[in-house]
């Protein structure tokens, strides 16, 4: 699969000049022991050849997302509860929550089976039956005919992804849209990846709870779990967006993964019915027939079936919580690439040999690992820290024609004797920005984002060559890294900037400015 979530909701990328588009138990640990740690805050570590664990297939899964795809954001992998090994690529931090796009959806199962277990709902009722008053005057038999299962399932009956259609209505109803909607085919003929469907099982518990989708799973689940400010994305009714929207770190990933593998339960209590786990993670609808592709093994309750025996979540640009359950192993990942079929390639053929019985190696991997992820970093601009051009652009203001991105201006400084720091500094309709960088490090900072005036961001930047400057801009809780390019030239400069990821063009048209 070379495209991340094709059912995920376009997002304005962002605004302004940034617009577009190490580790594990001994094999006798119990989980109960590891879900102790956790409930603490953080799992247990240990060494990945003390849990069965061959460190240099630990590297060489390093080195091959790096190779294919770049590096990821992070990973930690858990064997038998303990985390064997993890490792983040600087600027992103263990910190630090990351937007989890599609992999929300497990979430909100889960929220959907502990309603189940409390008894407010089965997954047999009609989806028309929680909302009286936003369905059409006449109701569709398919429509009729829906039930929360097939919600669940990404088979409505729809003949196409809803949620362009859903999250777009002028008054801000998404649950009225959805239902208004023409129903094509039978639910449960046909499956559909659809974000909206997974929006609706939000708006479903809310309207049985009265509360929303996260506050429902604070005490419930990440309270337990040890999951601390988890955020969601709601829609202008103050539904939480459901298919997608949830932030929390790594670690938080890795525990959700823990306790589906220990089938629901945490430090000794019973967080998820087993039968849930059991349902939710098993093939409920046919997806493809691909042997080959991740994406064809069939689809359980918001859960996809993998190869190898495995189930994941799994969200947009390499966001990921992989089960194993042969192996007792969690994988999680955040990232912003565009070939998630990749990553999941190079688990399969490093990780699952590194977990074999007697296969964990000893020599130099162990102190080659710890070495290797300590150095994990984003690929910086190359080039040089300096130009002689620097002094001559230094602090001049360029001015834009009338443009898409409704920028008026930009400025580069260059602060001499500081490392190499730059500061670009941007002028449009959302007011004025400020973006710092340096050569050798990276500088944090916050820049537009969404609808967030001051995403967290960090920023490095070198010369290419005399007249091009290059700067990187990472939003350090996003899959989005954006590399703006700064071509000098006279008495104008052009600017261009290219994201790494996005749903539509990653690359926006150059902005050529003169000096005012």
């Amino acid at each position: 699969m070379t495209n991340a979530q094709p059912g995920c909701t376009r997002r304005s990328l962002l605004k302004g000049l940034a617009a577009g588009s190490a580790v594990c138990a001994l094999g006798d640990l119990a989980g109960a022991a590891a879900a102790s740690a956790a409930g603490r805050g953080r799992l247990p570590r240990s060494r990945p050849e003390e849990a069965g664990v061959d460190p240099a297939g630990i590297l060489a899964f390093v080195a091959g997302v790096e190779q294919k795809v770049g590096g990821l954001h992070s990973f930690m992998l858990l064997r038998h509860g303990h985390v064997a090994a993890e490792g983040w690529w600087a600027p992103y931090a263990p910190e630090r929550p990351h937007m989890l796009y599609s992999l929300s959806k497990s979430f909100t199962s889960t929220a959907v089976g502990m309603a189940v277990s409390e008894g407010l709902l089965t997954v047999e009722a009609p989806v028309v039956s929680f909302f009286p008053a936003a369905l059409p005057a006449k109701i569709d038999p398919n429509l009729a005919a829906m039930r929360v299962r097939h919600l669940l399932s990404m088979s409505t009956g729809h003949d196409k992804d809803a949620t362009s259609r859903t999250n777009t209505a002028a008054d801000g109803d998404w649950v009225k849209a959805f239902l208004s909607l023409p129903v094509e085919h039978p639910p449960g003929s046909k499956f559909v990846y659809n974000s909206a469907a997974t929006y609706m099982l939000s708006a479903i518990v809310q309207k049985l709870t009265g509360v929303t989708l996260l506050d429902y799973l604070k005490p419930r689940l990440f309270a337990p779990l040890g999951i601390e400010k988890p955020t969601w994305e709601s829609c202008p009714r103050g539904i939480n967006t459901g298919g997608w929207g949830l932030s929390i770190k790594t670690e938080d990933i890795a525990k959700f993964g823990q306790l589906y593998l220990q089938g629901g339960e945490w430090n000794g209590r019973r967080l998820v019915p087993e039968s849930w786990v059991r349902e939710a993670t098993s093939k409920q609808v046919s997806n493809g027939t691909n042997p080959a592709s991740d994406w064809a093994q069939g689809y359980g309750y918001q859960f996809w079936r993998s190869r190898y025996g495995a189930y994941r979540g799994d969200g947009a640009f390499g966001q990921y919580c992989v089960v194993m359950p042969e192996q007792d192993a969690v994988l999680a990942i955040t990232s912003g690439i565009g070939d998630m079929q990749a990553v999941l390639n190079l688990a399969w053929e490093h990780l699952l040999p590194a977990m074999a019985p007697g296969t964990a190696s000893a020599g130099a991997a162990p102190v080659e690992l710890k070495r290797t992820l300590r150095g994990l970093t984003v690929p910086p601009p190359a080039g040089k820290p300096t130009s002689p051009t620097a002094a001559r652009v230094s602090g001049r203001t360029y001015r834009f024609e009338a443009n898409g991105e409704r920028l008026e201006s930009a400025a580069l400084t260059f602060r001499e004797g500081r490392g190499g720091r730059a500061v670009a500094t941007l002028r449009g309709e959302g007011g004025e920005h400020r973006i710092e960088c340096a050569a050798n490090e990276w500088i944090k900072g916050a820049a537009p984002l969404n609808d967030l005036s001051n995403a967290p961001v960090a920023a490095r930047g070198a010369w290419a060559d005399d007249d091009t400057y290059v700067m990187k801009v990472c939003f350090i809780e996003t899959p989005y890294v954006q590399t703006i390019t700064w071509k000098f030239a006279g008495d104008q400069a052009t600017v261009t900037r290219k994201m790494n990821v996005g749903f539509g063009p990653t690359e926006r048209p150059p902005l050529v400015g003169r000096v005012a």
